[in-house]
């Protein structure tokens, strides 16, 4: 494997494990261990543990860090609290996206900003760019490591190791610090799977400790290490966007799938408002839909799409065969007009087309 890879500091806990390394994003990751199967439905009946230490890590500080942050993004900074995350974007003047984020608001002049794993530079550069406001930014990604332990058991799991209660006191989109393995981590009610659990961010000397100690903790009850294959099909059934799939510099927020996220009539100005605030209002061209595949077949991204008549409409983001649903499922880019649930698709996959039809997302939620 190229030597350019990047290695997050549970490389030598993925080899342990026996977990199969392949490049990802700039980073030599682990894409499953057992089989991605038997990993997808631990998460979703049991739990998983995941090294999402890639990802990186952005503080913004100062007197006009909230100011800042809502300029550069499409949600509204302004409506957090201590202790509270907002999943947001960073938007464009044409509305499309350099990255989709989480902010974590510490206080009033202090938020940590999570980013995407290939955007970690491009979304500092773009911050410092554009910062004409009495705040600092500093990349820290190389400072953490990221563990997200995710499925009905997680909770349970991390209160069982940590000795903390968060089920009632921590809710979803809620952060606090925690002392583990002698340093603070911080403990987020979030994840990328469509199931309960949480996200931790920890320096990086202590994450390999800590990682271990979940994985005995949570034996009994079912935890596995899980790698990037089940992410992904797990993030796919409930119909969470990828950086580079559904979100990208090519398509708006809107046209994303994102709009419940871009609030137009927040007071801060912010980059694309105009465009965003015209898709909202009257209609964007194009819409992300979710489609089940009626041929056989599975369809993956980039495939073209077509109307019933033949006329190219858009494109496939994602696609794989659903575990959970046992069904070829995926999403897709297209003209709005063909964006109703039932709307016959044609999707061509190597030469073929294969019948499709547009269903209400997301494909999966879990029983709360």
């Amino acid at each position: 494997m190229s030597e350019d890879l990047k290695r997050t500091p549970l490389y030598e806990n993925h080899l342990a494990l026996k977990g199969k390394m392949v490049p990802f994003a700039g980073w030599e990751m682990p894409v499953q261990y057992s089989g991605l199967l038997a990993e997808h439905e631990a998460v979703r009946t049991k739990a998983g543990l995941f090294d999402v230490s890639h990802m990186g890590e952005v503080w913004v500080e100062g007197k006009e860090a909230e100011k800042m942050l809502n300029y550069l993004t499409c949600n509204d900074v302004s409506k957090l609290v201590d202790g509270k995350a907002q999943y947001t974007a960073i938007t464009k003047s044409d509305g499309t996206l350099i990255d989709d984020i989480i902010i974590y608001r510490m206080n009033s002049e202090k938020f940590l900003v999570c980013v995407n794993a290939s955007n970690a530079d491009k979304d500092f550069d773009w911050f410092c760019k554009h910062n004409k406001f009495d705040a600092t930014c500093r990349n820290e990604s190389d400072q953490y490591g990221q563990i997200a332990i995710q499925g009905p058991a997680a909770i349970s799991i991390l209160e069982k190791y940590t000795g903390e209660e968060f089920a009632e006191s921590l809710q979803f989109f809620h952060h606090r610090y925690v002392s583990l393995a002698g340093t603070d981590v911080l403990v987020a009610r979030t994840g990328y799977t469509g199931e309960d659990g949480a996200e931790l961010f920890i320096p990086k000397n202590s994450v390999a400790t800590i990682w271990d100690e979940l994985l005995v903790a949570g034996a009994s009850q079912g935890l596995v290490p899980c790698g990037l294959g089940a992410r992904d099909t797990l993030r796919l059934e409930a119909c969470l966007p990828l950086y580079g799939h559904e979100l990208s510099e090519e398509v708006s927020a809107i046209e994303s799938g994102i709009s419940p996220f871009v609030k137009v009539d927040k007071e801060s100005d912010f980059l694309g408002k105009e465009i965003l605030t015209k898709h909202k209002n009257e209609g964007a061209p194009r819409a992300l839909v979710g489609f089940y595949v009626d041929s056989p077949g599975i369809v993956r991204e980039g495939c073209n799409v077509f109307s019933e008549a033949g006329q190219r409409i858009g494109f496939t983001t994602s696609g794989t065969k659903s575990p959970t649903l046992g069904k070829a499922l995926g999403l897709a880019v297209i003209d709005s007009d063909y964006k109703k649930p039932n709307t016959k698709l044609l999707i061509e996959v190597r030469g073929r087309q294969l019948e499709c039809h547009v269903v209400k997302r997301p494909f999966y939620r879990r029983a709360k």
